[in-house]
């Protein structure tokens, strides 16, 4: 099968849906598809190359102010997205949510008959978390938002999201069914079995429980409120704190460290390589998300499979991934004493920490990314059939 993957976001952006299209494109070429990728380039020229076995054409796109994310916008782009399908001539096109890139692919792809299925890894909180305006007006613009994307993806011939929650949101306004695919997880990849020897030499971690966190550094993975608790917690329970990657808010983080006088107990490690990152999982004890606008969450998932209890966030989809009481805790959004309490009891109890990391590797068990393949392959062909 022929895939053509339509995303604004993919390597060498960082994000969630740029992580979940790089990967599943090489496990879709691995699997003996013959696939591309359609992402914003890093400049106003559009390129054919390879990433490893897979294609990659890039649109024209503009720098935004956010380091390393580029913006492919309307208009400027039509003519490469055209050209990169009538090239590779795909049987199916996958748009990932519905800005410029997958709009203009499903309008081309739709103009020469071509099936498509639309994934939503969209939400308009992780927009609207910077602007501080008014409820009301943020409420009105996630439902301006959330309208517009439907309008995109009635046009698809099939359609998925990670979760059940992430279909909720978007399910009511569709006149077709959404099917919540999981984004998956390589359980050989991340499994509790890798050695944690490389992640405690490179970032010298201290020999006592460490509880990680993975991603970007930015505002709405509410990092801060981490720090915060941590602050209260160290009173309580010995541990250290791990925060892994990059972002905007990376210089106001490590000042916030040392104003609660926690420096000694926290490590920033900036970006990550992906060679490195089971390591830094099976080197730690224990993985926080604190973010509120998670469809899903892949690095809570890589957490799981290794074999870690989770504590996040009591919003959206996490409660789909860490069950209270059971493989972590969930804790209320903004409640920095509550987290602290959490915190103290996992990190302070290491047979809790046991118990609750062999039920994270019984819950990720069903999301192994051999299933997600297999589903979105008969979504593929479900499309192909429409």
């Amino acid at each position: 099968m022929k895939v053509l993957i339509a995303s604004d976001a993919y390597y060498p952006m960082v994000s969630g849906s740029s992580y979940f299209v790089q990967r599943f494109a090489d496990i879709l070429a691995a699997a003996g598809h013959e696939v591309a990728v359609l992402a914003s380039g890093q400049g106003m020229t559009a390129t054919d190359a390879y990433r490893g076995k897979v294609r990659v054409f890039s649109v024209p796109a503009m720098p935004t102010p956010v380091p390393g994310f580029y913006l492919a916008l309307p208009f400027f782009i039509n003519r490469s997205i055209n050209e990169a399908i009538d090239t590779f001539k795909p049987d199916v096109v996958h748009i990932q949510m519905h800005f410029a890139i997958a709009r203009a692919a499903l309008h081309a792809a739709r103009r020469r008959g071509i099936a498509v299925v639309a994934t939503n890894h969209f939400m308009p909180d992780n927009l609207t978390h910077y602007l501080h305006l008014p409820n009301a007006i943020t409420n009105q613009i996630h439902r301006l938002a959330w309208a517009d994307a439907a309008r995109v993806f009635r046009k698809a011939h099939a359609l998925s999201a990670p979760t059940k929650t992430a279909v909720g949101l978007m399910q009511p306004q569709l006149d077709k069914h959404m099917w919540p695919i999981s984004n998956g997880i390589d359980l050989k990849l991340f499994n509790p079995h890798n050695d944690p020897a490389a992640a405690r030499a490179t970032y010298n971690l201290p020999h006592k429980p460490i509880l990680l966190f993975v991603g970007r550094l930015d505002k709405e993975k509410n990092v801060d409120l981490v720090l915060r608790a941590i602050a209260v917690a160290r009173k309580n329970a010995d541990f250290h704190f791990v925060a892994a990657g990059q972002g905007v808010e990376k210089a106001k983080l490590q000042k916030l460290s040392t104003e609660l006088g926690i420096d000694d107990c926290v490590t920033f490690t900036g970006f990550v390589p992906n060679e490195l990152l089971p390591s830094l999982y099976a080197a730690s004890d224990a993985f926080i998300i604190a973010g509120t606008a998670e469809l899903q969450c892949i690095v809570a998932m890589e957490a799981m499979a290794t074999g870690l209890p989770v504590l996040g966030a009591d919003a959206f989809a996490l409660p789909e991934l860490v069950h209270d009481g059971k493989n972590g805790f969930l804790f209320e959004p903004g409640d920095v004493q509550g987290l602290a309490e959490k915190i103290i009891k996992l990190m302070g109890n290491a047979e809790m920490r046991k118990q609750m990391g062999a039920e994270s590797l019984n819950i990720i068990a069903g999301h192994d990314i051999s299933i997600t393949l297999e589903q979105f392959e008969d979504l593929y062909r479900a499309a192909m059939n429409a």
